[in-house]
């Protein structure tokens, strides 16, 4: 059913050359049924740490694990065979030095054969992402709102929206770019700040691409939690738009699941196995 071939997966390169072409798409996936289902409609997986919360109903995402992020990632570099898959490094697995990243990372990539990782960070940790990448791992950046440091930034609250606060994050954006990081995560940012930040990365010889979430239709590319745009849940922030309405259909089909298991209208004839002739 599922595929592990890598040859015609896209690669850094192959994103980066759609900078000013099209935008970038992708979405999340963390098993393999998921990422077999959007391969062919996304240029990137992300294996984001948001399956903490999506899916073992964590409160957020400081208690995911590196060991279940490379859990996920293997079932979705099962499910996929064409979308570049990128692992989202958890809380606590890279912020200790750049040599605790370079051991984490690289055993992500050995064990999954992901093609990338995401560290959250903007100056603060440009030096791990300047050491990644001097060693061959390529590295997404994420800055503006980042669910990993929400106890210290007071809340999922967006950001830039007062202009005295555009400083930080364009020297967050510059930093990421000159410690070689090939893309950059916006997330919950005010979009003024958000289109500039992308225009800015775009100066001088090398370009880096702006993923948006909860950002611009301005980003290079954008990203969506899958099972937040497919209406698993009652509700979504702001910047999600609903593409179906799969919690409803999943009620549905489990109340008459129930109703014909009870009534013993299920199984059916057709359903049952019966003995040789």
């Amino acid at each position: 059913m599922y595929s592990d071939a890598k040859n015609n997966r896209k690669t850094v390169r192959d994103i980066l050359k759609l900078i000013d072409k099209r935008p970038i798409v992708s979405l999340t996936a963390y098993t393999a049924p998921m990422a077999n289902w959007m391969d062919e409609h996304v240029d990137f997986i992300l294996v984001g740490d948001s399956l903490g919360m999506v899916l073992y109903g964590m409160k957020s995402t400081i208690g995911v694990t590196l060991d279940m992020m490379i859990a996920h990632t293997k079932g979705v570099m099962r499910g996929s065979s064409k979308a570049m898959v990128i692992l989202d490094m958890p809380f606590g697995s890279y912020e200790e030095s750049p040599e605790q990243a370079f051991r984490n990372a690289s055993r992500a990539m050995i064990e999954t054969g992901c093609s990338a990782v995401k560290m959250e960070g903007g100056k603060d940790i440009a030096p791990t992402i300047e050491y990644l990448t001097q060693r061959n791992i390529p590295v997404m950046a994420h800055i503006g709102l980042r669910p990993q440091a929400v106890n210290v930034m007071g809340g999922y609250k967006t950001q830039g929206r007062d202009k005295d606060e555009w400083e930080e994050h364009l020297e967050d954006a510059a930093a990421v770019k000159q410690a070689g990081a090939f893309a950059v995560v916006l997330e919950g940012m005010a979009k003024d700040l958000a289109d500039k930040i992308t225009h800015f990365l775009k100066e001088g010889n090398k370009s880096i691409a702006t993923i948006g979430i909860g950002a611009s239709c301005g980003c290079d590319g954008q990203v969506l939690v899958s099972e937040d745009m497919l209406g698993f849940f009652p509700k979504n922030a702001k910047f999600v738009k609903r593409y179906a309405e799969i919690g409803v259909t999943m009620d549905e089909a489990f109340r008459e699941y129930s109703t014909e298991v009870k009534s013993r209208n299920f199984p059916a004839a057709s359903h049952i196995y019966g003995m040789k002739e």
